[in-house]
């Protein structure tokens, strides 16, 4: 599974932070860092987080590998 934050629209509400601390992190008070390729066993939490976020700016979806390169 990969995902994609738009950074534009984020507004670090940190939902994603609590649901799914091994793929998001907060870098200071506002910037939001993330693992685009999902770790093993972190979809379901990713799926909450996806499912979280006030502002709908995270998208989830196809292979870790797809487009890798």
């Amino acid at each position: 599974m990969r995902i994609v934050v738009d950074l534009n629209r984020c507004q670090a509400y940190a939902q994603c932070v609590f649901l799914a601390p091994r793929v998001f992190a907060l870098h200071g008070e506002e910037a939001l860092l993330y693992t685009p390729a999902v770790p093993a066993g972190e979809e379901e939490r990713v799926g909450r987080a996806v499912a979280a976020c006030p502002v709908q700016a995270i998208t989830a979806g196809g292979a870790a590998g797809a487009g890798a390169g």
